[in-house]
């Protein structure tokens, strides 16, 4: 009976060899023996091969959001027959004879039953308002994944580009990857307390789907240190501590133990920050960043994904890569992003010839307008940025200056907003964007969720002109412009980012993460966009080429960790062997090391 179980699986794996998941050397699991029987495999996610348990997840959405907001989803209902996977041998050996119905279905037509499941009720909420459809997905992905993560994993990479909007947003054993919240400020929504959990959760799942990362050694943590958020506080179903969050050294001395517990228990893994608030993002970036292999998301990857970004920009210029330190760079939006935005740019400049320190290519605003030396207060994180009184200088750009002022005395090539204020760049902005002294001015809303980006692709090209370059933080539809022209709507997301970074950390095994791993992930990302697309406006690839980009941008960081001597390798793959690779071959490792979701054989140890 094992026999033909491992025939069957050796068939398996000859289709996956032809097929896109060996192409990005996706490595295919053995047998695997479980220390489990009967109804405790049935209720494990990750050896369960039923795909549903429970009739209609949908129904459960439709009831919440009824009472919210008085909409119906209608009469439909998803299918809930419990199809599995198991083959008979494995029912034998693992006691499952009589607890599921008797048709065996193969993993591809489990696959395609949920998907038309999901198409339905894609069909069937049609004219309903975008959150309610949007929590229904959320949560027939989220009971597929919590009763078969084998078969959720497998739609999520294979569906990426539809999916990651819908995981992304917030709607004990070895652990490689943690994600560490503290609800302080999620996406636009603010303070969340511990109602921010998911944010971590849905970037795990990403790191899964786009890195490979086995989804066993993954770990969401959210550290409870209280809220501000005074509706939470008094209500008294917040599941979270109703106090106010703590500050200063009682904060810190709280983020210092889990870090230290994190060392003590899994040496090797990779932390990722994310969604602090930014007085919190830098001071813990700064005191950690160097004793443990951690980074902040939003800071160093939102940073990473734009300037992959502003250097796609030079090149659809027409110029050369090193006179991206002759960009003239208008930033609305102080906050931690925004600096890390600058604090990245800059260096990036200073790689390229003829770059001095005290060249100051940038004009940022907050609230308050330009940020110039007068400003009272000013912002040690900020104050390296802020315009002066030297000779370079702009005349009669004073401290405060409007936007509208800078753009029209500046003529910047680029203007970027992170500054959570939607609608920011309006139609007065953007006409005086025509007068940039770019052949093709670049306007970057980054600003998420949707309602707070910045402005729109449509009035970006209706404004500024066919010849602009449009990205944002959220997700648009691109613009048709007529004559079959296209005004590409890019999208600036941290995804092409964050799981490389990650991963190749890991594979290096990297003591901590530089910036110059930072900026060989970026430059990575620049340079998977080919001339022609760059020449249309196109800065980004397709999401759906996730799992490939990402093994590109994991390589560079890792040679770089080689390059910096911060490698030290892994318990299959040495330092000294990482040293020896060349870069395809390290590529391939990079692809090779992924986690892929396909059934394993069972075999029970009882």
């Amino acid at each position: 009976m094992l026999r033909s179980a491992v025939a069957r699986r050796s068939r398996e794996l000859r289709r996956l060899l032809s097929s896109s998941a060996a192409a990005a050397g996706a490595a295919v699991p053995g047998p695997c023996i479980v220390h489990k029987r009967g109804n405790d495999i049935l209720n494990d996610p990750w050896y369960n091969k039923v795909r549903l348990r429970s009739p209609s997840p949908l129904l459960d959405a439709r009831d919440l959001l009824d009472r919210d907001s008085g909409s119906s989803l209608g009469e439909f209902c998803v299918d809930g027959a419990q199809d599995t996977a198991f083959p008979l041998t494995e029912r034998d050996r693992l006691g499952l004879r009589g607890l599921l119905p008797p048709r065996v279905m193969t993993f591809k037509e489990q696959y395609e039953r949920f998907m038309n499941s999901f198409k339905s009720l894609e069909n069937n909420t049609r004219g309903e308002p975008d959150s309610i459809v949007s929590l229904a997905k959320w949560r027939i992905l989220n009971r597929l994944h919590d009763r078969n993560e084998t078969l959720y994993y497998r739609v999520l990479i294979d569906n990426i580009k539809d999916f990651a909007p819908i995981i992304y947003t917030p709607t004990v054993g070895l652990v490689d990857m943690i994600v560490v919240t503290d609800g302080s400020r999620i996406l636009g929504l603010g303070d969340l307390g511990v109602q921010g959990i998911g944010i971590p959760i849905g970037k795990l799942d990403l790191y899964v789907a786009a890195a490979g990362i086995n989804p066993q050694k993954v770990l969401p943590v959210m550290l409870d240190v209280g809220t501000n958020n005074e509706k939470l506080l008094e209500d008294k179903l917040y599941l979270g501590l109703r106090q106010h969050r703590l500050e200063g050294e009682e904060y810190l001395s709280v983020i210092d133990e889990f870090m230290e517990a994190v060392r003590a228990r899994w040496p090797k893994a990779v932390v990722q920050f994310e969604d602090f608030q930014m007085k919190w993002a830098f001071e813990t970036l700064q005191r950690y960043r160097q004793r443990f292999c951690m980074f902040n998301d939003d800071v160093q990857g939102t940073a990473g994904v734009a300037l992959a970004g502003l250097l796609g920009v030079v090149r659809a210029q027409g110029r050369p890569l090193h006179d991206f330190n002759k960009q003239k760079i208008v930033v609305v939006g102080a906050g931690s992003a925004g600096i890390g935005v600058l604090s990245m740019a800059k260096q990036e400049m200073m790689r390229m010839p003829g770059s001095s320190e005290e060249q100051n290519q940038f004009w940022v605003l907050d609230k308050n307008g330009l940020i110039t030396k007068d400003r009272k207060g000013l912002d040690p994180a900020v104050a390296p940025f802020a315009r002066g009184h030297g000779p370079d200088e702009i005349k009669d750009l004073h401290e405060g200056a409007s936007l509208v002022e800078v753009v029209k005395k500046v003529k910047p090539h680029v203007l970027l907003g992170l500054s959570g204020v939607g609608g920011i760049f309006n139609e007065e902005v953007l006409r005086a964007m025509k007068d940039s002294e770019s052949p093709r001015p670049a306007i970057f809303a980054m600003s998420n969720p949707t309602t707070k980006a910045e402005c729109t692709p449509e009035d970006v090209f209706k404004h500024v002109g066919e010849n602009a370059i449009f990205a944002s933080g959220s997700p648009f539809s691109d613009v048709s412009l007529g004559n079959g022209k296209t005004g590409y709507a890019n999208q600036a997301n941290n995804m092409y980012l964050f799981p490389g970074i990650g991963l190749g950390a890991l594979l290096s095994g990297a003591r901590n993460i530089s910036d110059e791993m930072l900026q060989a992930a970026a430059e990575s990302l620049a340079s998977y966009i080919t001339d022609e697309e760059i020449g249309k406006g196109i800065l980004f690839p397709s999401v759906s080429s996730i799992r490939p980009i990402t093994a590109r941008v994991g390589a560079a960081v890792v040679r770089a960790a080689i390059h910096e001597d911060l490698a030290e390798g892994t318990a299959d793959m040495g330092p000294k062997e990482l040293n020896s690779l060349s870069e395809p071959e390290i590529v391939d490792y990079v692809a090779r090391k992924m986690w892929y979701p396909i059934y394993s054989p069972l075999v029970s140890n009882k």
